[in-house]
């Protein structure tokens, strides 16, 4: 792990590495894909991007630090799939060890409780009325920009 590089699941510490707010990157993790998606420096809006082929680490890392580079990205949120009974299983370990690897990107790193995520997402598409081949290419992004909106309205609105 990068040195002093914040990985925590509690947002007011987030939010207090994160002073002057910033543009932030959401993920969510598949088994196959990486979902992204970005959010305004002021935390109001965020919006789904580009779902990466998730392949050895070092590509995804080179992937993801382009994507912070070109954006000015300040700190990363990254979803943990929880069980439903709030425990963590294999996927969740995977996350946290995800996210240790990131570290070296050198940037505060929130994980943040994804349950229901894929499935608002998947939601918000039927209501969009968008095919289910378009749906099956996008829902990582999709869910990525949930993840990250829930993260926002809980870092900008305050309530920790």
């Amino acid at each position: 792990m990068a040195a002093d590089v914040l990985i925590t699941e509690d947002a007011a510490s987030f939010r207090d590495a994160l002073p002057d707010g910033g543009v932030l990157l959401g993920l969510d993790l598949g088994t196959k894909t990486i979902g992204t998606a970005l959010c305004d420096a002021r935390w109001s809006f965020a919006t789904a991007g580009k779902t990466l082929p998730k392949g050895k680490f070092g590509r995804d890392k080179a992937a993801l630090e382009a994507i912070c580079r070109e954006r000015g990205v300040a700190g990363i949120v990254i979803g943990l799939p929880l069980n439903m009974d709030g425990s963590a299983g294999p996927r969740a370990q995977a996350s946290r060890a995800f996210a240790r690897n990131l570290s070296v990107l050198g940037l505060p790193l929130l994980l943040w409780d994804e349950r229901w995520s894929t499935a608002s997402a998947e939601r918000d598409m039927i209501a969009q009325d968008m095919s289910r081949g378009k749906r099956a290419e996008r829902i990582d992004s999709h869910a990525a920009a949930v993840i990250l909106q829930g993260a926002i309205d809980r870092l900008a609105g305050g309530i920790l």
